[in-house]
């Protein structure tokens, strides 16, 4: 076991080996068999969405309420290590982590048939995908954000891309006040997620 733990990569595989296990197990005491229908297959997208969702919104949480608020407290000898080490993984993860939710995201609703729907607001629903649809907005918003603001800001503030002191200062502040943005996008956005499919608006 310690093998497996050891190493991430095992840990990942075991976790997903067990999941497989899981559903056989369950399956097989609820009785209904390995069909693998619509219904499952909107599911398994469900939970790939969920999956993605918690690497990117975790990421961003970790960067606003952990490494952001105590980098004035980590002595500058060791700021290095954070800005060419941790920084520049967490942004891979937290970027690839937005882009597969939102693609997983989108599919989902495309399989459950209000991706249309939801992107007119509930305007052609009498408003029933109103609140996914606000959640399906605030999400584009941040995942644009991360592509399109973040990122390219924090390429310069990490020195991964040439820049003057100057705007490194800048691209760090401007990366920090669009991370902010999503920060606070993001309780709106899952209470909107959460609430459309469990009564929230009800």
């Amino acid at each position: 076991m310690q093998g497996i733990l050891s190493n991430l990569r095992s840990t990942v595989i075991a976790g997903l080996v067990l999941t497989v296990i899981t559903f056989v197990i369950v399956r097989v005491l609820i009785g209904t068999g390995f069909g693998l229908d619509h219904a499952w297959g909107a599911f398994l997208f469900r939970w790939l969405h969920v999956l993605s969702g918690v690497m990117w919104i975790g990421l961003l949480w970790y960067f606003n309420f952990v490494q952001i608020p105590n980098m004035g407290n980590i002595p500058d000898e060791q700021k290095p290590a954070i800005g060419k080490v941790i920084a520049p993984a967490a942004l891979w993860w937290f970027r690839w982590g937005a882009m597969a939710t939102i693609v997983t995201g989108l599919i989902l609703a495309f399989m459950n048939g209000y991706l249309v729907d939801a992107i007119t607001l509930g305007l052609t629903d009498n408003g029933g995908s109103t609140p996914i649809g606000i959640g399906m907005w605030l999400g584009a918003i941040m995942w644009f954000n991360v592509w399109f603001v973040i990122w390219p800001n924090q390429k310069k503030a990490l020195g991964m891309v040439e820049a003057s002191a100057d705007e490194k200062a800048a691209s760090a502040k401007m990366a920090m006040l669009f991370s902010r943005t999503n920060t606070l996008l993001s309780f709106p956005m899952l209470f909107c997620m959460v609430a459309a499919q469990n009564g929230g608006f009800a």
